[in-house]
């Protein structure tokens, strides 16, 4: 910019500051960019996902509340049930069977079976919860590292702008304002990326750690009437 006259509203559109920055700035933006692209496709993938293992969970712990038989539950649910409950149902008892055809005739054998049971439940816990997971790493990265790229990308256009300032030994506020504006974009483009990342990271965070928890409490369940149907058959 010559003038104050040829400094325009335009001149602060978010286009036309992205293609007069420099190109150091520019590829801070694309990347950014990218970055929170990725960030909202993890966050609509986890908030669907979550939903509906939140939503399975509910149902079928409200069909084990219903009075029906374990066994019966566990055949309902097919051979290869998708959720976690209906596959630790099914370990669990798979456990249960294979000891009471080899026989359960002292403690010790009780007990090695209850220890099996909380080992294939443990694993099938360890499973579910990375897969909740997954994600979550990613999301984390955008919302720690886009501030700080974002500030490299306005320290950079400004140090950029300052040069220009000093061929053009022009320091009107019509020359140093669109140029400063370019580099604080970046800081902007950054923000835009972290601060939905950062919130979806804690909040997506509570909900797998809740959902894992309610996988632990179906587990000690599980173990409770397995050892309950040990106890009868003493």
């Amino acid at each position: 910019m010559d003038s104050a006259a040829a400094v325009t509203p335009e001149s602060f559109n978010f286009f036309v500051l992205f293609m007069k920055a420099d190109w150091v700035v520019k590829l801070v933006m694309l990347g950014l960019g990218a970055a929170s692209l990725w960030s909202w496709t993890v966050i609509l993938d986890k908030t669907f996902r979550l939903g509906g293992l939140t939503r399975q969970a509910n149902r079928f712990e409200d069909e084990v509340a219903s009075g029906k038989s374990l066994e019966e539950i566990a055949n309902a649910a097919g051979e290869r049930p998708r959720h976690a409950l209906p596959r630790m149902l099914q370990a669990a008892l798979k456990e249960w069977r294979d000891a009471r055809n080899k026989g359960i005739n002292t403690d010790t054998q009780a007990a090695f079976l209850i220890q099996r049971i909380d080992r294939v439940l443990d694993a099938v816990i360890a499973r579910e919860s990375a897969r909740v997971e997954d994600g979550l790493g990613s999301l984390a990265i955008v919302a720690t590292a886009s501030p700080f790229i974002g500030l490299f990308g306005t320290v950079w256009g400004i140090m950029h702008s300052f040069q220009a300032i000093a061929l053009q030994k022009n320091t009107s506020l019509a020359v140093v304002a669109p140029s400063i504006a370019e580099a604080l974009f970046a800081t902007a483009i950054g923000l835009i990326a972290a601060i939905p990342a950062y919130i979806a990271f804690n909040k997506f965070s509570t909900d797998a750690a809740k959902f894992s928890g309610r996988l632990e409490s179906f587990a000690d369940d599980l173990s409770t009437a397995i050892q309950r149907r040990l106890a009868e058959r003493v």
